[in-house]
């Protein structure tokens, strides 16, 4: 399951980042690595809105997209 198919008030642990090098480094920047837990705030529309050990980010969906996770919460 990719980020993108979640819906709001999810929680996912983020299992795999598809993507080079520089992606994932990008992403580890701003707190979203393998193994972390993420919220989403916002997944409808436009951006990806997530909270992220107690930041809020907004992922474009192409960026999301590229994030697998395992959902924690039914």
């Amino acid at each position: 399951m990719m980020l993108t198919d979640l819906n709001s008030n999810d929680c996912a642990r983020v299992t795999a980042i598809l993507g080079g090098h520089g992606f994932r480094q990008q992403l580890a920047l701003r707190g979203i690595a393998d193994g972390c837990t993420v919220k989403i705030i916002s997944c409808s529309r436009g951006p990806v809105i997530v909270e992220v050990k107690g930041s809020i980010l907004a992922l474009g969906r192409d960026m999301a997209q590229k994030i697998r996770v395992m959902r924690l919460n039914s």
